[in-house]
């Protein structure tokens, strides 16, 4: 079976017998675990907080992929779900008692700053700043939708809301991130 062309179906296969369970897993992190790394640091802005969240959802996802009831096509809304949790998780970890972790959108576009490198396009950072400001709902569906490129079933199955929620969210996202860039673009 060759590494690079194994689908979904044939990773989920592996994992669910015991002697290919290793295997299957390393394929299914080959498959998705950097676009998994990239979900997270886009809830988190920051790299080691990333990296933090990232490792917790690999162990999670190893400790807990065989109670995966559904099909492979359930299974990248499955695993982004893992992740995201584990993001909110650790954006949590910043907050005091009482406080909201839509509170946090300063720290976050100045974490986002910090780690930028010194040649990133200033409508990059304009563009991530205003991903940034959403409120985290939002922001976890908009980067589900236009970075990750998941379905609104996926989204759904990783979120647990509705399809037609999930489309209003992302469009009232877009719209605030327009509008956003239109305000602050020089």
């Amino acid at each position: 079976m060759d590494r690079n062309s194994t689908t979904d179906e044939e990773i989920l296969a592996m994992i669910r017998r015991k002697e290919t369970f290793d295997e299957g897993f390393k394929r299914l992190m080959e498959r998705y675990g950097r676009g998994l790394y990239w979900h997270i640091r886009h809830i988190v802005a920051g790299h080691d907080d990333a990296e933090d969240a990232f490792q917790e959802t690999s162990i999670k996802i190893y400790e807990k992929i065989d109670s995966l009831n559904g099909d492979a096509g359930q299974m990248k809304g499955w695993i982004y779900k893992v992740a995201t949790n584990e993001a909110l998780q650790q954006l949590r970890k910043r907050t005091t008692l009482f406080q909201s972790i839509d509170s946090l959108s300063e720290q976050l576009v100045e974490t986002m700053r910090a780690d930028a490198s010194a040649d990133a396009e200033k409508a990059e950072l304009l563009f991530e700043e205003a991903t940034l400001r959403l409120p985290t709902q939002q922001r976890i569906v908009f980067n589900m939708r236009y970075r990750d490129e998941l379905t609104y079933e996926q989204m759904s199955e990783a979120t647990g809301k509705s399809i037609s929620n999930l489309k209003t969210t992302y469009h009232y996202a877009y719209e605030k991130i327009k509008n956003y860039i239109k305000e602050h673009a020089e």
